[in-house]
């Protein structure tokens, strides 16, 4: 009788410590892999997306403000452009325009060219802007995962340097990188 209440007490702390343990086990996630290519094309698709993808939200606004500014200032160009054209094209049928009494005919066309070479820029500046905010969305994503840890350390250090001609000690500099 006293070897089978060994026996069950035996058991039982077995079967509370099985439990203890299987209740201690920790299920782990399978670690996502964040798609520099996914980014990329998210960012192609709509600016500022593949900032998102990346979990960079600080810099959404600054995609959208400076596409917007871009596009502001050739939009603002181009109807100061058909201004000035509008006048120029009056005056070429002999009419009155607004500014009859003000420039003459190569001061309208100064002021076309002025206004349509800033508004190409402003194109351009466009088009270069969403260029870097994919290449910028491209970068992140392959450097989402690196770890920068917290003993990276530079040490400069004053070190005699030994003159090789003379064979005298010169002061000097070291400098040690800590990984």
């Amino acid at each position: 009788m006293e070897k089978c209440l060994k026996i069950a007490i035996v058991i039982v702390i077995f079967t509370i410590s099985w439990q203890i343990c299987s209740a201690q086990t920790v299920e782990t996630k399978p670690r996502q892999i964040h798609s520099p290519r996914k980014a990329t094309i998210y960012s192609a698709v709509l600016p500022g997306l593949g900032q998102f993808y990346n979990k960079k939200y600080w810099k959404i606004p600054i995609v959208y403000v400076g596409m917007g500014s871009f596009t502001y200032l050739a939009m603002q160009n181009q109807q100061e452009f058909n201004r000035y054209k509008t006048a120029m094209l009056l005056r070429q049928d002999e009419l009155e325009d607004e500014f009859a009494d003000i420039y003459n005919d190569q001061a309208l066309l100064n002021f076309m060219d002025n206004y349509r070479k800033n508004r190409d820029l402003c194109i351009i500046g466009t088009v270069v802007f969403y260029a870097i905010q994919i290449v910028d969305a491209n970068v992140d994503a392959n450097l989402f995962d690196f770890d920068i840890s917290d003993d990276l350390s530079l040490r400069i250090i004053p070190q005699p340097v030994n003159n090789q001609f003379t064979r005298t000690p010169l002061p000097g500099i070291a400098c040690t990188i800590k990984f």
